[in-house]
């Protein structure tokens, strides 16, 4: 779609919320509902993707509009469901046996958040070594998974990617709940992608892949932040 608007504004919207004009009509989403989101802090970053647009819309450069496309077009009981499956294979469950410094890095990054979650859901967590996936308590899939059918779709929409991305449905939580900044949820997500790099090296095409999944990550961290009025990670 080529750029036909000359101002993009956030207005707040008749039956609450805030939603986003174009030259003065509202912005809708591919199923044509309008584009209303919660707080004004979001629709005026939504209104900075659409004034920031060069010549053609690019997808690529719209992810806070396309995570409110998401929650207002798609996200539901489905995409809870997705997230909360996390809780049964959470990267943060999976250790290596070596090499000694592995072991320790995963430990110092990974044990704090199993501890907040921990206390924070009153559940235990079964760790374990190699492949083979380690059964997770009931009461823990159980307590997880009502915790993420507890959150509205905006906040759905904005966990999505921060939970697939980095394998891990704790870290998003911790995330979610402040226990955790972007940066270091971020950090603890692809820390085995990143020792590997340090160890062996990396090529052009692995780090623009790792920079395009740090740039979807952040726009869900970012997303959240919006929501819920903190600082903006990026």
């Amino acid at each position: 779609m080529k750029r036909f608007w000359t101002g993009a504004e956030a207005v707040a919207a008749a039956g609450g919320g805030w939603g986003v004009a174009l030259d003065g009509k509202p912005l809708v989403t591919p199923a044509r509902a309008a584009t209303v989101v919660p707080t004004r802090a979001l629709a005026e970053a939504i209104a900075a993707e659409w004034a920031g647009v060069a010549a053609e819309v690019r997808p690529g450069d719209m992810a806070l509009t396309g995570l409110a496309n998401a929650a207002i077009d798609r996200a539901g009981p489905e995409l809870a469901a997705q997230l909360a499956a996390y809780a049964a294979s959470d990267a943060l469950y999976h250790r290596a046996d070596a090499p000694p410094g592995l072991v320790a890095r995963q430990a110092a990054a990974w044990d704090p958040p199993l501890a907040w979650a921990r206390a924070r859901y009153d559940v235990a967590f079964t760790l374990t070594t190699g492949v083979m996936p380690a059964a997770q308590p009931p009461d823990t899939l159980a307590r997880l998974r009502e915790a993420v059918l507890a959150l509205g779709p905006f906040h759905l929409a904005g966990l999505h990617p921060v939970v697939t991305i980095s394998g891990s449905l704790l870290l998003g939580l911790a995330l979610l709940e402040r226990a955790m900044d972007a940066e270091a949820v971020w950090q603890a997500g692809a820390l085995d992608e990143l020792w590997q790099a340090e160890q062996w090296g990396d090529d052009a095409l692995a780090q623009r892949a790792r920079a395009d999944r740090h740039a979807g990550f952040m726009a869900g961290a970012r997303f959240l932040a919006l929501l819920d009025g903190r600082p903006s990670p990026v």
